[in-house]
């Protein structure tokens, strides 16, 4: 297989900009031992989930506080270096390498829950707080947050991407639960957007564009969050099928039929096969539909009977219920780890990653095509998907010493994101754009609107040293 015309090297070509050893000073003055030019350190926050290989950042300095954020963004704005926020390294698309060179921030430090005002049902907290750890600290309240996208990912990452995982098709997007944002702009100015209402008619709605600007123009500090009472019954189940196909039709017609299921997941026989062994579980190596259903007793038991017969008419089998805490922490731990199993499935590969989001009328269309060209490429892959929104990803594990099966996995990555946007669909659902899908969003959003984009980041990063080469070229 031969990659298309349209195929074009990953990485831009750009230079490193020039960091100079008087700003590596300023910050080593001001930082102490927080500001780090040793080597092991500057290549931990120079790689992420990717397959790029990009030099790392010139320095990385620790920060405890937005004041600390905005003093880096200021020193690095007056000899025009780069700033590139670092969350936990999960991303997948390239967000956190440091293609021109630059000043990694470290964010892990601010992981502290600001407030929680459970009577209005939101929390305000620093951007290194991870999800599970926000989850711990208001479970007591009876609430919860249900962003889920796998990783352990920290809020600020999650913002700045605009993520979404297993329980969008009940809970929605980052887009849906961010109510209001502190940033540190490019100057090193600290804004702040939004309001812990519900809604607001006043002015430009600043707080939906910095929530998946992926760190292009400015630094989030804080970030106020909707949650969720927790529901008062869950159960979850997987089903298996003979065929893709049947498990796609099934999860249409869910979602066709109004069924307010919380996660609906697909996960294709290689994927089980590779959690079977990564996770010591004996799931049938089919492929199969891992759900979830919140509410009342009733209600649960209502959707569940609705989705079990649903699964009949399309030849569901071994329906299984997990119904205690424990259970359903072992099959969503099993999925979250699909990724990390199927990397394992071949020892010594990179990943080439790619999600793509359609209507939910399309995702058989698109996934099923997809899949059959997968299969004809000889590349190894797995497959999983939050298909209740109409979201899936597949992950090529390529020979990095390889060329040709590099070239392979990205033609096939090209067709299916065509494909996608030929489906009225997205050419990323979750992931984001970074490196990866720089050209692809061109393909999607046309010439005009990135155009301006482009023009919003001249405007708030007129030196471009906020996270730059990404989502566009300048």
């Amino acid at each position: 297989m031969n990659a298309p015309d349209a195929y074009r090297p990953l990485l831009p070509q750009v230079a490193q900009r020039h960091v100079p050893d008087s700003l590596i000073e300023q910050l080593q003055a001001h930082f102490g031992a927080r500001c780090s030019t040793g080597l092991a350190v500057r290549e931990q926050h120079g790689r992420d989930e990717s397959s790029f290989d990009v030099p790392p950042p010139a320095a990385v300095v620790f920060v405890q506080s937005t004041e600390e954020v905005a003093e880096v963004v200021r020193l690095a704005a007056a000899h025009a270096v780069p700033i590139i926020p670092f969350g936990v390294g999960s991303s997948l698309e390239g967000h956190l390498l440091a293609v021109q060179g630059g000043i990694s921030i470290d964010m892990n430090g601010m992981n502290r829950v600001l407030a929680v005002n459970p009577e209005d049902l939101t929390v305000t907290v620093q951007p290194g707080v991870t999800r599970k750890q926000l989850n711990d600290e208001i479970r007591a309240t009876g609430l919860f947050f249900p962003i889920d996208p796998g990783a352990v990912a920290s809020i600020g990452g999650m913002t700045a991407t605009r993520a979404s995982g297993t329980n969008a098709v009940r809970y929605g997007t980052m887009r849906e639960n961010v109510l209001a944002l502190e940033v540190v702009t490019a100057a090193g100015e600290v804004i702040r957007t939004g309001t812990r209402a519900r809604k607001s008619s006043a002015g430009y709605d600043l707080t939906r564009l910095f929530v998946g600007s992926e760190g292009t123009l400015g630094v989030i500090t804080a970030i106020t969050l909707r949650i969720y009472p927790l529901p008062e019954a869950i159960s979850a189940a997987i089903c298996s099928f003979p065929s893709i196909e049947a498990a796609v039709r099934t999860t249409i017609q869910i979602i066709q039929m109004g069924v307010p299921i919380a996660r609906v997941e697909l996960i294709d026989r290689h994927s089980v096969r590779a959690v079977n062994r990564h996770s010591g579980l004996a799931l049938r190596e089919e492929p199969l539909l891992l759900m979830e259903f919140h509410g009342s007793p009733a209600g649960v038991e209502e959707q569940a009977q609705t989705v079990q017969q649903i699964a009949r008419d399309f030849d569901g089998r071994d329906f299984e219920w997990a119904l205690t805490p424990e259970e359903r922490t072992r099959l969503w731990t099993a999925r979250h780890n699909a990724y990390f199993a199927g990397v394992q499935s071949r020892p010594g590969c990179r990943v080439i990653t790619t999600d793509v989001c359609v209507p939910i009328s399309r995702l058989a269309d698109c996934l099923l095509e997809s899949v059959d060209e997968a299969e004809a490429s000889g590349i190894p892959y797995f497959l999983v998907g939050h298909v209740g929104d109409g979201n899936f990803h597949f992950g090529y594990l390529i020979d990095p010493a390889s060329s040709t099966e590099r070239e392979t996995a990205e033609a096939l990555n090209h067709r299916l994101v065509e494909r996608a946007l030929r489906l009225d669909g997205t050419c990323t659902g979750e992931h984001g754009v970074g490196l990866h899908k720089m050209d692809f969003l061109e393909s999607e959003a046309g010439e005009g609107a990135v155009a301006v984009m482009r023009t919003l980041k001249r405007a708030l990063d007129p030196l471009n040293i906020m996270n730059p080469g990404k989502v566009f070229r300048l």
